[in-house]
């Protein structure tokens, strides 16, 4: 690093899936506003945010437990998550 550049901490947020705590800009976010979900690929929309880890096995555990969805109060239907699939690449 050099003098003139200043020292930023970069976020840190936990993926809900392994609940390791990780750069927010490796995540990926999952938006909920009114019971639906979306991803967020700007980071900046509107709404609860939730974080995953652009990892496939996380993806799946996400996907496949219906205890994620009791606890955070949403549906993950097959678009949601064709699109976080399609994001991860």
């Amino acid at each position: 690093m050099t003098k003139n550049t200043p020292n930023k901490k970069v976020p840190q947020r936990m993926c809900i899936a392994c609940r390791q705590m990780k750069d927010k800009y490796d995540l990926l976010r999952i938006v909920v506003k009114d019971g639906q979900a979306t991803v967020d690929v700007t980071s900046k929309a509107n709404g609860r945010g939730y974080y995953l880890c652009k990892d496939a096995k996380c993806i799946e555990k996400i996907a496949k437990h219906k205890a994620f969805q009791k606890q955070f109060g949403f549906e993950l239907t097959e678009e949601i998550i064709e699109q976080i699939k399609n994001n991860i690449n």
